[in-house]
């Protein structure tokens, strides 16, 4: 049996259990009516004993002289008229004046007659002459008030059974329509339940869910199920890393999960979504949605591309590096064929002038940045920036505020040391990025002023990173827009997502309980300032959840 499905196995149990119930109801059932009967038959005998017992002229007619030639032919009739088996009129001592069989009159009456002798009503169920029966015995009271005959009217336990008898079927009928109607439920419980586990028995079910619960906390991947309410049905481990949802997420709306409001649209949205990118927390994520054809529900699932992206955005450094080196190789070579002219015209000193002065330019330059900026891998990012900047036509410029203009250590240096590098490289490779790119899209002069150092506005120190462009700025009704995921001003680049950078800039910032705002500078550019404490504080979230690092370059 162990082998058989679990519906067959529920469905055997029932059939046995309806069987058992059935039976058991009949034979109670059965037994009521035979009870019933019983009580039918004694009251009966009791009320025709009764009756004939107040008859007027009775007690005369007992204490006649010859009292059976007047009471046989009335008992006779009223034995057949009331459908009881026997009407037997007595002495009180017990002597038959009456009976059905006439060879049995003058007889002593077999039952119990005491009571009824001292004027007192009895039943009870006696084997007399004509068997088993159920027996009333009434006293027939005389003028002095005392017992003068006595009165037994009895219906036989034959009768009884054929009146019981009368109401089985009836009995046996209900039980059969309840035995069927019960078998139905339980045909119809069996079909569903085979449904719903596709037939199989319990060492089945219980391989599959083992193999599903290992397979669903196992798998390095986010998956979600959402019913469509938009409440989160199921989550697996990855997913609840992934998405940082709470504890006991299952049941609650995915609104309430603290997620991206763009990532809580798509789930609710319930259409398929194919390798969709979308920043929750810290996190690069991408999304697959589908349905699973069975109530509606939605099943996402959720890859970590936070690496990936990381990847891309150093890929894209060490292409802009390239494309420095290559336009520094191009100047270089031009430097090369200028000096060698010059020597070859004889004039050597000049020669030694010019190729000093280009080292010392270039020595000046990371002189400047590294005396603005204390952080290597900042200074590095905005050496390269610089080149970038010349090859494009825009004159990138780097100073310092107050805590860089001595040798100690200052803002920069403390918020270095309590985190890693790339959150600044983050925020200042997006923020100069798009500054460059603005200042492109704008006549000249083109510039981009970049500012590191001590925040004038805090109390207790802290650091200030400014970026500000020539471009033609943000209109103030879009400033509040810019740091929207998704939000660009940039036509898309193949499967490039636009709208990225400055989420990212102001999760990042977010997550160190930093401000960044932006707003329009004195020249008509764009001024995106971010603001971080020098003291560990609580992170504040933004009005969406913090979005994950990403490469700089991605650009609002």
């Amino acid at each position: 049996m162990a082998n058989q499905s679990i519906a067959r196995q529920v469905l055997l149990w029932q059939l046995a259990l309806v069987l058992l119930l059935v039976a058991a109801g009949s034979g109670v059932a059965v037994h009521a009516v035979r009870r019933s009967g019983e009580q039918t038959a004694r009251e009966r005998a009791l009320d025709v004993a009764r009756t004939l017992a107040r008859a007027p002229g009775l007690a005369e007619a007992a204490t006649a002289a010859d009292p059976t030639a007047r009471l046989q032919p009335i008992a006779e009739r009223i034995r057949k008229e009331n459908g009881v088996d026997f009407v037997v009129v007595m002495s009180v001592d017990g002597t038959r004046f009456t009976h059905p069989d006439p060879t049995r009159i003058g007889r002593t009456f077999l039952g119990h007659i005491d009571a009824a002798a001292q004027g007192r009503t009895s039943t009870e169920t006696y084997t007399g002459s004509l068997g088993p029966s159920v027996r009333a015995v009434v006293p027939v009271i005389g003028p002095a008030g005392r017992p003068v005959a006595l009165v037994s009217v009895g219906v036989t336990n034959h009768r009884v059974d054929a009146l019981v008898g009368q109401d089985v079927p009836l009995v046996l009928a209900v039980a059969a329509a309840a035995l069927a109607v019960a078998c139905a439920a339980s045909m119809a419980v069996h079909h569903r339940l085979r449904r719903q586990t596709l037939g199989l028995g319990p060492v089945e079910l219980r391989r599959v869910y083992e193999h599903h619960d290992a397979v669903l906390h196992a798998v390095r991947e986010g998956l979600i199920v959402v019913d469509s309410a938009g409440l989160l049905v199921l989550a697996n481990d990855e997913a609840v890393r992934l998405l940082a949802l709470p504890p006991a997420p299952e049941g609650r709306h995915v609104g309430t999960l603290g997620l991206d409001g763009t990532l809580a649209d798509t789930l609710t949205a319930g259409r398929t979504v194919t390798d969709e990118i979308h920043l929750c927390n810290t996190r690069a994520l991408a999304v697959n949605i589908s349905p699973t054809g069975r109530d509606d529900r939605m099943v996402a699932t959720f890859r970590d591309h936070t690496e990936l992206r990381a990847l891309v955005g150093e890929l894209d450094q060490v292409k802009g590096f390239a494309e420095a080196l290559r336009a520094s190789a191009h100047e270089t070579g031009n430097r090369l064929h200028t000096i060698v002219a010059l020597i070859e015209l004889g004039r050597g000193a000049e020669a030694i002038r010019f190729a000093t002065g280009e080292l010392a330019a270039a020595q000046d330059l990371a002189d400047e940045l590294t005396a603005a900026v204390h952080e290597p891998a900042l200074a590095a990012l905005l050496f390269g920036k610089h080149a970038q900047a010349a090859e494009r036509g825009v004159q990138l410029t780097v100073t310092g505020g107050p805590a860089t203009d001595h040798d100690g250590p200052g803002p920069l240096d403390a918020f270095a040391s309590r985190f890693e590098p790339r959150d600044l490289v983050t925020v200042l490779g997006n923020l100069v990025d798009n500054a460059i790119d603005a200042a492109v899209s704008a006549p000249p002069p083109r510039t981009v002023r970049v500012t590191v150092g001590a925040d004038p506005d805090a109390a207790d120190g802290g650091l200030l990173l400014r970026v500000a462009d020539s471009g033609p700025g943000i209109d103030e009704p879009l400033a509040a827009r810019v740091f929207e995921r998704g939000w660009s001003t940039k036509e898309p680049y193949g499967s490039q997502d636009r709208g990225l950078g400055l989420a990212l800039v102001r999760a990042t910032v977010a997550r160190h309980a930093g401000t960044v705002d932006v707003a329009r500078g004195d020249t008509g550019g764009a001024v995106f300032t971010v603001r971080l404490p020098a003291l560990p504080a609580q992170p504040t979230l933004p009005d969406r959840p913090a979005l994950p690092a990403q490469r700089p370059g991605e650009e609002a």
